[in-house]
């Protein structure tokens, strides 16, 4: 990768993983664009920045012929739980915007990330261990479209010889951005509930295992898979990787370790419980670790010990 582009990047994951490309190929070798100029200030502050709706496919091509970009991380989507409200939109935001990213990149000969997620499965896949390749046959507007990516990811890779490249993410725990309406958000409202309330209502019962990555994780992951030897890619779209896997009592315990006066009771939110139990328990990600050496370093209590003091010190200077 030498010229970068990240499409969405105002999003939980492209508002860190900008400023991570960033201090591994240099600021002015990462492009930042996102629909909403005035949510990627900061964005803008710190190297190149273009506001584009990645349904703009000529404003697209564009930008990527001005910067000569050789690398797309086409991080544009409606997640679960916000998808569910408008499955229309959610359909038209989140395929045309890859779409759109694999003609360009074909016409352009760019690599393309596009991630997946857990909620590509569904409840007829094996929840426990869940395999690279099983049956996927998701009951939300989100992973329809998760799956339908990946298929349409590897036609591109088959038929024309783009790049392409994927993970299936799990939940996703950042210190930096707030929630953006997915079904394993808790995992983070938690921690900020615990600093400034002392006390959590969970939206998922008890018992509801699914899998979880923290956000330098995550970071390390998408570079990691687009650096790696293309030959040794048995699998492209989309590789299972996970870090660990909690429920909601677990991670309250975690916390309560090192805040004992905080409490959690539940008000379980039907759509989103329906979305938890039909995605896995636990993923297997042997292929990724086999393929490009996947190995993440961060477990629920390192995970808790950094959240914690991080999301402490933004209480104390009022950031929240």
């Amino acid at each position: 990768m030498k010229n970068i582009l990240i499409v969405g990047a105002g999003g939980q994951i492209g508002s860190e993983l900008v400023p991570y490309l960033q201090n591994i190929y240099g600021k002015n070798n990462v492009v930042a664009t996102d629909i909403n100029c005035s949510a990627c200030n900061k964005l803008a502050e710190n190297g190149p920045f273009e506001e584009l709706d990645a349904l703009d496919a000529n404003k697209y091509a564009e930008i990527v012929k001005k910067y000569k970009i050789d690398t797309i991380f086409n991080l544009v989507a409606l997640l679960s739980a916000t998808g569910e409200k408008n499955p229309q939109l959610a359909w038209k935001i989140n395929m045309g915007a890859l779409l759109n990213s694999l003609e360009i990149a074909r016409e352009n000969k760019c690599a393309v990330f596009t991630p997946s997620s857990i909620g590509a499965f569904g409840a007829s896949s094996p929840l426990d261990n869940t395999p690279q390749d099983t049956v996927m046959r998701p009951s939300t507007i989100y992973g329809v479209c998760k799956v339908t990516g990946e298929m349409l990811s590897d036609y591109y890779y088959t038929r024309f010889g783009v790049d392409t490249r994927s993970v299936r993410f799990p939940g996703i725990i950042s210190n930096l951005t707030l929630p953006g309406g997915g079904t394993t958000d808790y995992a983070v409202e938690i921690y900020y509930a615990a600093i400034k309330e002392k006390k959590f209502t969970c939206p998922l019962p008890a018992g509801t295992f699914l899998d979880m990555m923290y956000m330098p994780d995550a970071l390390e992951a998408c570079v990691q898979l687009m650096e790696a030897d293309p030959s040794k890619l048995k699998h492209r779209n989309s590789f299972n990787i996970t870090a660990m896997s909690f429920d909601p009592a677990k991670i309250y315990e975690a916390i309560k370790k090192r805040i004992p006066d905080f409490t959690m009771d539940y008000n379980v939110e039907p759509v989103k419980k329906a979305i938890a139990d039909s995605w896995p328990n636990s993923m297997d990600d042997s292929c990724a670790r086999a393929e490009w050496g996947w190995n993440p370093k961060w477990n629920l209590e390192t995970m808790t010990d950094d959240m914690l003091k991080v999301v402490g010190d933004k209480f104390k200077k009022g950031l929240f």
